[in-house]
């Protein structure tokens, strides 16, 4: 049974920090390319930030390149995406996927708001 569970949201102020993590079961983590989306209100969902496999190479969408570092851990098969200088506008849902082939796995998301 596939499971991919995000942890680590929250509310947090301008210009702060969260790091939230993924914890991947039921499948070969370490052979999946792992990503993080987000989905603001009002807003289509839009790729945050990819890693490879062995996490060789790293991805980023402009708006958060210099403040989001993606990270993995194989041994513990979870994902992390670490946010620094958060923003209002990075309020969002941000959701785990894992991809290989035709496999295209989803977590529930969790809720990340960035508010004074």
């Amino acid at each position: 049974h596939v499971q991919l569970v995000e942890s680590g949201g929250g509310l947090v102020q301008p210009g702060g920090s969260l790091k939230i993590s993924c914890a991947a079961s039921g499948f070969l983590f370490s052979t999946y390319g792992m990503r993080w989306y987000r989905q603001g209100p009002g807003k289509e969902r839009e790729l945050v930030a990819a890693i490879t496999s062995i996490a060789t190479t790293t991805t980023y969408v402009d708006s958060v390149r210099g403040r989001f570092t993606i990270s993995r851990d194989n041994a513990k098969s979870t994902v992390y995406l670490q946010m620094n200088s958060l923003k209002p506008e990075d309020t969002a849902v941000y959701y785990c996927n894992a991809r290989k082939g035709a496999d295209n796995y989803w977590g529930q998301g969790t809720q990340v708001t960035v508010s004074s």
